[in-house]
């Protein structure tokens, strides 16, 4: 018992100790300014003389997004294959495999799972894809509702 007593007596020294230690040193804040998590997204867009055209960016993580439906979709149809408008202002989502997008003028860029493709080009001749490295090209679909914002935030010039 003398021991158990002497131990406590010693733990409420050190803490004690480290007590006016911890008093004695100015307190120090440091405030740790996040980015907001982001995801990397391409917004395919119509220029003013009917082309397509697209822009790098990225689409807020965890924001709530205005949309009704979505639909999977692992096949694809024959009008795909060659250049179109986007049937709606939709997100699609690739879910596995890689895709080549190219536009008006013959910019590429590459679609895979962790990139979100906003397809905004409603009119003109729109776009072409290809797929790269694969035959499977699986995505959800999720038209955005009308006169809603996309959050797509372009990439700084």
């Amino acid at each position: 018992m003398k021991n158990l007593v002497k131990g406590f007596i010693l733990i409420l020294a050190i803490m004690s100790v480290n007590s006016n230690n911890a008093q004695e040193h100015k307190k120090v804040s440091v405030k740790v300014m996040e980015k907001e998590p982001e995801i990397t997204a391409y917004r395919l867009i119509n220029n003013p003389d009917g082309t397509c055209a697209f822009e790098k960016g990225t689409i807020p993580s965890l924001k709530h997004m205005n949309t009704a439906t979505f639909w999977y979709s692992n096949k694809t149809e024959e009008w795909e294959k060659n250049a179109h408008p986007a049937p709606r202002k939709q997100y699609v989502i690739t879910v596995k495999g890689k895709i080549r997008f190219k536009v008006s003028d013959g910019s590429t860029f590459i679609i895979e799972p962790g990139v979100v493709l906003l397809a905004e080009d409603l009119k003109g001749k729109g776009h072409s894809w290809d797929m790269v490295d694969s035959d499977v090209w699986e995505r959800l679909y999720i038209p955005i509702t009308k006169n809603s914002d996309d959050l797509f935030v372009p990439e700084s010039k």
